[in-house]
């Protein structure tokens, strides 16, 4: 009779879903908050799992409202400690990665995953706003933050600037979103926690794409003014032609 049981628990931790925060949290608890944080700004193919949402519901997991909302309930000193640490630690290994092996790193087919355009972006802003600025920058842009850190290592940014920098980034990202999660959980009464959950999640992702919306605006505006700019010219090589 207690076979099943064991085979049914035994599967379980395999049935997990690594796009749902919940579903990690509930199953690894904190050391499935750490290596979801070290794959996703360590491993550029890592770019797609939840940082933000996930930073987000852990902070929310560490307060009162974790057991209306979770099976568990995490520690928060033990995720403002551990969690900037993975974070770190993954975006020093992609540098490495990607000072060890160039740009053969990013030569790889187009796919439905595996875009060149999430490197070129990557890229973009680590030209755009130099070294330091774009290593804590990204922490907050999801998908760049992936690719930024084996680019940096690949256009030889010294591992120890780079580091300096990583550990600022670090730690502001994560132990801030951590905080926020658990504050908010400690506003909201535990009841409304589900309620208020998703729109809360998606202010902070909101927040994190700001720079890249941003960026965009720049963008099309500068390419209003481009297109703009021969017709301005042409109207003022008319005026003398229509004069004469």
């Amino acid at each position: 009779m207690g076979h099943p049981e064991l085979i049914r628990s035994a599967s379980e931790p395999l049935a997990v879903n690594l796009l749902d925060p919940k579903s990690l949290i509930d199953t690894f608890g904190l050391v499935g908050v750490y290596a979801v944080i070290f794959a996703e700004t360590g491993l550029f193919f890592g770019f797609f799992l939840p940082g933000d949402t996930l930073l987000f519901i852990a902070g929310v997991a560490s307060s009162a409202a974790a057991d209306h909302l979770l099976g568990a309930r995490l520690s928060l000193p033990a995720l403002l400690v551990g969690v900037p640490l993975a974070a770190i630690a993954g975006a020093q290994f992609g540098h490495f990665l990607g000072a060890r092996f160039g740009r053969a790193l990013f030569d790889r087919p187009e796919s439905r995953i595996f875009k060149t355009q999430y490197v070129d972006r990557a890229e973009y802003y680590f030209n755009r706003f130099g070294p330091a600025k774009a290593v804590v920058l990204a922490r907050f842009i999801p998908v760049v933050r992936a690719f930024l850190n084996p680019i940096a290592g690949m256009l030889e940014m010294p591992w120890q600037r780079f580091l300096l920098w990583n550990v600022v980034g670090g730690v502001v990202w994560t132990d801030g979103i951590l905080l926020l999660g658990n504050r908010a959980a400690g506003i909201i009464p535990a009841s409304l926690i589900d309620t208020y959950l998703l729109p809360v999640i998606a202010v902070v992702v909101l927040i994190s794409l700001l720079p890249v919306l941003r960026e965009l605006g720049k963008r099309l505006l500068a390419r209003r003014r481009s297109r703009r700019a021969p017709t301005r010219a042409d109207d003022t090589d008319s005026e003398p032609a229509a004069r004469r």
